[in-house]
């Protein structure tokens, strides 16, 4: 009898009794992008995707994630083709990596059960659970991703082993590792291997900037680049590239660059409101192209060399960064998009788009011919 009951209550509370998955065959090929960007784009489809910050297209196809059910979709009609639904849980947030999606979901311990799944097919491809906090995002350098958090930030491999853990580690079992464990952290950055976190600590006067490596020895003993105190507070680390990483001290109304040493190499005035908490999930709004990094400040667009970061122009009244459609730039503003020349941000022309009431920030991808639009928590398909 014992045992009978034991395999009742393993049973009622088994995760698989509370999953419900289908898998789809590899879509088919995706029509080309058009050589330019089109002079009118309308509606495709729309769906609910509370949890993905960015539009997620890969694989010749949109992922969605809301609730409790990651889909992947057909891009050009929104059908879906392949779903994962953990019934009992409630996503925290799902990003792309690896070409794979990662999807997070929240249990009694925080943002801590990850799935990671093929967007083609919805084949699981890694599982792991961590110590992620709730309001968590993942941040990639495409080799590794780090969970932001207040008090810690996990970083794993591409089958989702960790491979570092930097603050207040959960179940301590090796003291003095971590380097300062009594910091909060507010913006995180990741490039070439190596994440850069703003640490806000008891005994600085100032925000510091700290750089360390997502690999080390031990998981629990993150070997520090460097770690230097900045001139102000509400400081924001916006990206990496190299060696580089690249601060707003808005204080101070400027952008500086560190260097590998934490030394500052070059600064440029950058007037903006000063925030009284960090953006959402601790991550700035950023987007790469084959030309740049492209930083939406929450009133403007900025271009940054991927080279050196430094900035190169701006672009206000915007409503999120840009991303490369059809061979050109194009950046989501109010009432559309503005198709730009990316060497000098000149506006070669704009692209209207009904959005009907939504005036919030927006973020694109895109899948072929057909551009995602996140609005909210709304995902839009454009053609």
């Amino acid at each position: 009898m014992v045992v009978v009951a034991v395999a009742v209550v393993v049973a009622v509370t088994s995760d698989n009794l509370h999953t419900s998955r289908a898998r789809a065959d590899p879509p088919p090929a995706l029509p080309a992008p058009p050589s330019a960007v089109p002079g009118a784009m309308s509606l495709l489809w729309q769906a609910p995707s509370s949890a993905t910050p960015v539009p997620i297209g890969q694989a010749d196809t949109v992922t969605t994630a809301d609730g409790s059910e990651v889909a992947g979709r057909d891009p050009l009609t929104g059908r879906i083709r392949w779903h994962y639904t953990r019934e009992n849980l409630q996503l925290c947030t799902v990003d792309t990596a690896w070409g794979r999606v990662n999807a997070v979901y929240r249990k009694s311990m925080g943002c801590s059960e990850v799935t990671q799944l093929d967007p083609a097919t919805g084949r699981i491809t890694a599982q792991r659970n961590g110590d992620a906090e709730l309001g968590t995002r993942l941040v990639s350098d495409g080799s590794h991703v780090t969970t932001t958090g207040e008090h810690l930030l996990d970083t794993w491999r591409d089958d989702l082993v960790k491979s570092m853990e930097y603050g207040q580690v959960p179940f301590l079992q090796n003291a003095n590792k971590q380097p300062r464990p009594g910091c909060s952290y507010g913006t995180v950055a990741a490039g070439a291997d190596k994440i850069g976190v703003i640490e806000r600590c008891p005994d600085d006067p100032h925000d510091r900037l700290t750089v360390y490596k997502a690999t080390a020895e031990h998981e629990d003993e993150p070997q520090v680049v460097f770690s230097a105190v900045l001139a102000g507070s509400h400081a924001r680390v916006i990206a990496m590239s190299g060696n580089l990483t690249g601060v707003l001290l808005p204080e101070q109304k400027l952008y500086v660059i560190y260097g590998p040493d934490g030394t500052q190499k070059s600064a440029y005035p950058m007037d903006l409101p000063q925030p009284d908490v960090d953006p959402v999930g601790r991550t700035e709004q950023t987007s790469r192209t084959a030309a740049a990094i492209y930083w939406f400040t929450g009133s403007k667009t900025v271009a940054l060399s991927r080279d050196d970061l430094t900035p190169r122009w701006t672009l206000d009244g915007t409503l999120g960064p840009g991303i490369t459609f059809a061979n050109q730039l194009v950046v989501p503003i109010r009432g559309g998009l503005a198709v730009l020349n990316e060497a000098d941000g000149a506006t070669l022309r704009t692209v209207g788009v009904d959005r009907g009431a939504y005036t919030g920030p927006v973020r694109l991808t895109a899948l072929g011919p057909v551009l995602l639009e996140q609005r909210g928590t709304t995902l839009a398909a454009l053609r």
